[in-house]
């Protein structure tokens, strides 16, 4: 007989709706957290960061206050200030999060680290519980390369940077997608130097390249350093006398180029939670991509067992790590474990990504080239630019565009903008996508003037200007002229 009806490994956003939606029916749940309650995106990730991009765009708007004719002394930053209002951003929220929330719903709360020991039981703090049901949500970790030299070096992840007392004298930043573009922006318009390093050609490689320009200009005019298309051949210490904790670092490239910082922060990607799990014991199949699931996020071997969040590899689609897949894997968990409801599996078509930068840079659906790649035909984009748009020119903030993928029948495929607040624009695009509207809808849709919204609305509308307006015959202009 069954110990409990859920067991639920991981405390992180996933873990905590599964948990929060399972007790509130009644059912028997037990929750495992080794770390934090709230995991990554409350302690790491998502809250601290954007409290710290605030400080820093603060500090920004000071600086370029001047340009609406109002005068300030350059910001002084108190850093420890700083880390008050970030700390103290992850205190407000901790409540929702917290063991005695969950427990005054009923949710048994274990604080331990878990591990199969049979298909149908794990063992935590110390106990062996067996369940009928078990959803594994341990998240995934900053990926740490294995790069000669880096094991004698102090680094930092996601996970120890919002813990630094004093600010980096100079951050060398090790990946250019969201996570080190944000920090990037973050630390440099905080006083800090800032180098990134990127393998690939450009930074922002995942996006496209006419929305991803306008967000790397922005960092280089705060001061931004960029070496694109380097690959790291080892790390060297800068002070190999000191004490590992105090050494900076160094860079060494493949062409015997060596850049030098006070601080290393890895942001190359990252990795699902698989070890200590021993998933072999509790017969789940996996890779390291993560938990091999269905559409429904049922195990594909062990039929006890589901997996969301970033752990989750979901069949043809493959891991998202965003909080946001959490929220919608929750719902998936509710309708095909709870209630064994049919379809409703995962769909990723209009899932948005955004990069917190300012501008922000927003995507949903696909970019041209993954349309092209994808086989679709008569792929084209459809570009409103900021310099357009009346708001933004108020505003004195027109770098940025907003860009439609439509394919040879006028079907929205994709779509991003970028621009101050992008992401808040970001639900226009997933809904057009998510109920398969026409691109008429957004053609027509009624914005408020004047707002940085037009910009998507007059993107959709120049697909049917030519078809408007190359029609017109002379006939038909000349009958116009007799209408009263």
């Amino acid at each position: 007989m069954a110990d409990v009806d859920i067991a639920i490994i991981g405390a992180g956003a996933a873990g905590l709706s599964v948990a929060a939606v399972a007790a509130q029916l009644g059912l028997k749940v037990l929750l495992v957290e080794r770390g934090r309650m709230g995991g990554d995106c409350l302690n790491y990730g998502c809250v601290p960061s954007k409290a710290l991009l605030a400080a820093a765009h603060a500090a920004a708007e000071a600086r370029r206050a001047g340009q609406y004719g109002v005068r300030l002394p350059p910001p002084e930053i108190d850093w420890a200030a700083v880390q008050a209002h970030v700390h103290g951003a992850i205190a407000r929220i901790a409540p929702m999060d917290s063991v005695e929330r969950f427990t005054g719903l009923g949710v048994e709360v274990v604080q331990a680290s878990a591990h199969f020991t049979r298909p149908n039981e794990i063992e935590a703090g110390g106990r062996r519980i067996r369940f009928r049901r078990c959803v594994i949500a341990a998240g995934s970790a900053a990926i740490v390369p294995g790069l000669p030299g880096l094991d004698q070096l102090p680094w930092l992840t996601n996970e120890t940077l919002f813990e630094l007392t004093e600010p980096p004298g100079h951050l060398l930043i090790l990946g250019g997608g969201p996570i080190g573009l944000e920090m990037a922006q973050a630390h440099a318009r905080l006083g800090c130097l800032v180098t990134v390093l990127e393998a690939a050609p450009r930074v922002a490689a995942r996006e496209d390249a006419a929305l991803a320009a306008p967000v790397r200009a922005a960092l280089a005019a705060d001061g931004v350093m960029f070496r694109e298309g380097v690959k790291v051949a080892r790390f060297e210490a800068l002070d190999p006398d000191r004490p590992k904790s105090e050494r900076g670092v160094v860079a060494v490239l493949e062409d015997g180029e060596r850049v030098a910082g006070t601080h290393l922060l890895l942001a190359v990607g990252r990795a699902p939670r698989l070890a200590g799990l021993d998933l072999e014991a509790g017969q789940v199949a996996h890779t390291p991509r993560g938990i091999s699931v269905l559409g429904t996020l049922r195990s594909t071997s062990n039929k006890r067992v589901w997996a969301v969040g970033d752990i989750a590899d979901v069949a043809g689609l493959g891991p998202r790590a965003f909080t946001h897949v959490a929220s919608q894997h929750a719902g998936v968990l509710v309708r095909s474990m709870l209630f064994r409801l049919p379809g409703g599996g995962v769909d990723y078509t209009a899932l948005p990504r955004v990069t917190y930068t300012d501008p922000e840079l927003c995507q949903v659906g696909m970019t041209q080239a993954e349309a092209e790649a994808a086989g679709h035909q008569g792929v084209r984009v459809l570009d409103w630019h900021l310099n357009e748009n009346d708001r933004a020119i108020a505003e004195g903030r027109t770098e940025g565009l907003a860009r439609l993928v439509v394919d040879g029948k006028g079907k929205l495929l994709g779509g991003g903008i970028t621009a101050p607040r992008a992401g808040e624009m970001a639900g226009v695009l997933g809904l057009m996508l998510g109920r398969r509207l026409p691109l008429s809808t957004l053609a027509g849709l009624v914005v408020p003037y004047p707002t940085l919204a037009e910009a998507l609305k007059r993107a959709a509308g120049s697909y049917y200007t030519p078809k408007l307006f190359g029609r017109v015959s002379r006939g038909l202009v000349k009958a116009l002229r007799w209408l009263p």
